[in-house]
């Protein structure tokens, strides 16, 4: 049994799904355009209403055939629709409870009866939210919606939050009792990065057996951050796949801006990053950018070259690219490299395996007494940088927090330890606790001789 109602939010394109959802999670999650047919893969948050929590849904605009587009849809979305309504078809059928989303104040559109035409078939509980209408004054014309017959009508400002209550309290009703979780929330969150059309929908859904984001050849085409939880030998995992990040001058403006950064807010909740690239097109700026972002953010990298079936190999060819790879990112080094093929599936069952080491290792903890002998054989190996005929002395080192591995040394001048010394003691640690995939940090504080009976 599900431990969480899931609640789908569905409806014809533009009637304000992305607000609506985006104000009931609290925080903007859902791309939010004025742009009919924005929203294509569905989007996922948590949620809570009274003490209740759920899991709530976006899903993009359902298609219907009556010719009934009263706003024109962008250039690049017409060609989504039929894919959208298969994404919309799927919400509905894991949703324990379905809203339709209307617009108030536009009214009822053959669309909408269309719409409801469908969800009438899932036999779930539906309730009609009334949106748009920003005055109470025009809240009477919500009612022409129970000509749906699918259940209560809410008229609601998702712009303004009026209505949303009652709302909540009606979906809250709906659900269906769950059983309580007894499952620690120990999910390993695992990122899907690179550039557009790299391949990251494909390897998501070649992860976990299903089409569970829209999978095209057109660059660009997930614009949400989408999380799907699996299962795979006792382990929980969520995977996150993201837009492709663009260069900053190619960031369209509006929609596709929005999207970057929510890429970005998904790195920043990951244990681990996937960093996609495309062995076709090799290494590029935009790569490299990519890799740095994920330096930044701190979370545990595996480095994956997508469409390496498309090439045409001989035995050199796989240690000559390896070679480059590291070569364009030694910022990089303890990042593990895995060769694959998304649409084929090449190595892609060894991703997961991959992702626990590399979680692992942002977790290990390293004996204070082998910590305090690696750096006393270091220094004696290199000494450390001097000034002035005085030299920097190491007294002590500790590890006092993980995810990353976080080391503090304890010397009598900090300002002294230059970078060149900073790489040279993490090269060194990394020689005794490799931390594979895993980035570490190195501080240094400053401490009196005195203090340590020098």
């Amino acid at each position: 049994m599900k431990q969480k109602a899931l609640i789908a939010l569905v409806g014809r394109p533009n009637v304000g799904k992305s607000t609506l959802f985006n104000r009931i999670v609290g925080r903007r999650l859902a791309v939010v355009s004025e742009v009919a047919g924005t929203t294509r893969d569905r989007l996922y948050a948590e949620s809570e209403w009274g003490g209740v929590a759920f899991t709530l849904v976006d899903t993009g605009g359902i298609e219907v055939t009556s010719g009934w587009h009263t706003e024109p849809l962008s250039e690049d979305s017409e060609q989504f629709l039929p894919l959208i309504r298969r994404q919309a078809a799927v919400a509905i059928q894991d949703a324990d409870v379905i809203i339709q989303v209307v617009d108030g104040r536009q009214g009822i559109t053959a669309a909408d009866r269309e719409v409801a035409d469908i969800l009438r078939q899932s036999q779930k509980p539906i309730i009609v939210a009334a949106n748009k209408l920003e005055s109470t004054k025009l809240w009477d014309t919500a009612y022409e919606f129970y000509e749906l017959a699918l259940g209560e009508v809410f008229p609601v400002s998702a712009l303004h939050g009026a209505g949303s209550g009652d709302l909540l309290d009606a979906v809250v009703s709906a659900m269906p009792l769950a059983a309580p979780s007894d499952e620690a929330n120990d999910a390993v969150k695992i990122a899907i990065l690179g550039r557009p059309n790299a391949g990251k929908s494909t390897l998501l859904n070649k992860l976990i057996g299903a089409e569970r984001a829209i999978v095209s050849p057109i660059a660009g085409t997930t614009r949400d951050a989408t999380d799907t939880n699996l299962k795979w030998h006792g382990q929980t995992f969520t995977l996150i796949d993201t837009a492709g990040i663009r260069r900053r001058g190619k960031i369209d403006p509006g929609v596709e801006k929005y999207s970057v950064l929510r890429a970005i807010k998904a790195l920043q909740r990951a244990d681990v990053a996937l960093l996609l690239l495309d062995a076709e097109e090799g290494i590029t700026a935009q790569d490299t950018h990519i890799a740095g972002m994920l330096i930044e953010e701190s979370a545990g990298v595996i480095i994956l070259v997508n469409k390496w079936d498309a090439l045409v190999k001989d035995t050199h060819t796989m240690p000559e690219y390896e070679a480059k790879l590291r070569h364009e990112l030694n910022f990089l080094p303890y990042a593990p490299l895995l060769f694959i093929s998304a649409n084929t599936g090449q190595r892609v069952n060894k991703i997961l395996s991959q992702a626990l080491e590399v979680n692992e290792a942002r977790h290990q903890r390293v004996p204070t007494a082998a910590l305090n002998k690696m750096m006393r054989e270091a220094v004696t190996r290199h000494p450390p940088p001097s000034k002035g005929g005085r030299r920097v002395k190491f007294f002590y080192a500790t590890q006092p927090s993980v995810a990353p591995p976080l080391f503090v040394f304890f010397v009598n001048k900090p300002e002294w330890v230059n970078f060149s010394y900073r790489r040279y003691l993490e090269n060194r640690l990394r020689e005794d606790f490799p931390f594979p995939g895993s980035p570490i940090r190195l501080v240094f504080r400053a401490r009196s001789e005195d203090r340590f009976g020098k």
